[in-house]
């Protein structure tokens, strides 16, 4: 079993890459902030705010090509996932379709049971944990009782053995299953709560409306990363349950493969030490966000999840944290001025609440305007902000494209697919390459010029569709 210990949470530095100039008249400022959490906190294995001050620093990077990079402040988070003496302190609750699909091949209950327990071979000792059988209702497999067990080798063995009532039959409501994933982990005494959610089929014995409140009611409680395996699930439905809870979305077409891919994705959990991580956005009077978006591993437009915490400035969501690397796009209109004049455009914290109702910033960087006659500065794109705006790009026109081809529009798929080609070959997304070429024919990669083929595979399709918004980073 993999360790993970490590000797202190994660600090938090925050680094933007912007071209500041703007012509006379300009408004829109566009800034790519690339956040970085990193183990090794300096609080002496105490919680932040019971060790003293705040660590944060200040300093000043030069980001590439004609933008600037700027890195204000690092400190270390709070909300860890630690227990007493150091020890890891997290929850976790796995929830396994098992509706009457899951019979068909009857080979694919028998890889989810070995996958589960895969996974619980990867809890950490001292994480809580409980198995969920989803169904048209929910209902707990191990511990049971509305609890949730703490992992060690005892509780892994019965956890485990309890995977062989688990069977086939009946129908699928997502809905339940996270309810249910919902209440045991709020009565779990931990910083970090995830739940990790298999399906092989479609909500069909639920709402759509009925799967939105629940994940809006889950929203901001726990954080789940969700599977479909084999090809008869809706990817719609998986994606949005990934997106609405911050998590991770992924097909596993061979259900052979759902061990391996359990196993990373436990590992991952395991990996997170501090959650509730929001950006904080504060802007100046007259100014407008346009819109926040992660854009790398992957992106997702956060922009309607603001929630306003003070005069002019919004909190967006980001999840939990472990040693990782993020970068989101931020951005804002401004008032317009005169050349010469300068401004802060933004200022982008990354902030923790705190045990006394208040928060504490992790990191910070400003995002700066500044108007000038110059018109080389002015026009020049900083490469970050292009790549990533190209990287955006790239998975709204897969989406497009796909859309067009599943409703009969083979011209509107060839040029939507095509252009994704084009950006996919420009960005070197290798990964993004290589899945488009399997649903088009590439005649020329740089031009865009493809063919739609004639066949494709239902399992090569919906793989670019889950895997449409991964990005790649920016080339060093």
């Amino acid at each position: 079993m993999a360790n993970f210990s490590k000797s202190g949470v994660p600090r938090f530095a925050a680094e933007v890459y912007q071209n500041a100039y703007l012509p006379e008249g300009g408004r829109e400022v566009n800034a790519i902030v690339t956040v970085t959490a990193t183990g090794g906190g300096t609080s002496g294995g105490l919680p932040l705010f019971a060790a003293g001050k705040d660590p944060a620093g200040t300093g000043t990077g030069t980001g590439s090509g004609s933008g600037t990079g700027a890195r204000v402040g690092t400190g270390s988070g709070t909300g860890a996932a630690r227990g007493h003496g150091g020890a890891p302190h997290a929850a976790v609750v796995i929830m396994v379709d098992c509706s009457g699909s899951m019979d068909y091949p009857p080979t694919k209950m028998r890889n989810a049971r070995d996958a589960t327990a895969a996974a619980i071979d990867t809890v950490r000792d001292g994480v809580a944990f409980a198995v969920v059988a989803g169904t048209h209702q929910a209902a707990e497999v191990y511990p049971g009782g509305g609890r949730l067990a703490t992992a060690g080798p005892t509780t892994r063995a019965q956890a485990k053995e309890a995977l062989r009532k688990l069977s086939a039959g009946g129908g699928t409501a997502i809905g339940t299953w996270l309810r249910l994933a919902d209440r045991l982990l709020a009565d779990a005494d931990v910083a970090v709560r995830h739940g990790i959610l298999l399906t092989d089929g479609r909500n069909e014995h639920e709402s759509a409306q009925g799967l939105r409140a629940t994940l809006d009611a889950c929203a901001g409680r726990f954080t789940c990363d969700a599977r479909g395996v084999g090809t008869d699930w809706e990817v719609k439905e998986v994606t949005g349950i990934a997106s609405a809870l911050l998590g991770t979305a992924d097909i596993v077409a061979d259900p052979a493969g759902l061990a391996a891919d359990f196993t990373r994705m436990m590992e991952a959990a395991m990996g997170k030490e501090v959650a509730d991580v929001t950006l904080r956005l504060w802007t100046p009077q007259g100014a407008q966000v346009a819109f926040v978006k992660q854009v790398a591993p992957a992106v997702e437009d956060l922009t309607g999840r603001r929630t306003e915490s003070g005069p002019r400035t919004g909190d967006y969501p980001t999840g939990s944290w472990g040693d990782e690397s993020r970068d989101y796009h931020v951005c804002v209109r401004v008032r317009a001025a005169e050349v010469g004049q300068e401004m802060l455009a933004a200022r982008v914290s990354l902030v923790l609440p705190a045990p006394d109702g208040g928060t504490r910033t992790l990191a910070q960087g400003l995002v700066r305007a500044n108007w000038t006659d110059d018109m080389s500065a002015s026009t020049s794109i900083n490469p970050h902000v292009a790549h990533y705006t190209g990287q955006a790009e790239l998975a709204q026109v897969i989406q497009q494209g796909l859309d067009a081809r599943k409703s009969g529009d083979a011209d509107g798929a060839t040029a939507k697919l095509g252009r994704a080609v084009q950006l996919a070959s420009a960005s070197g997304n290798e990964d993004t390459a290589k899945l488009l070429a399997k649903v088009v024919d590439v005649v020329d990669a740089a031009t865009g010029t493809v063919r739609l083929k004639a066949k494709v595979t239902e399992a090569d399709e919906m793989t670019l569709e889950t895997r449409s918004t991964k990005t790649v980073r920016v080339k060093k």
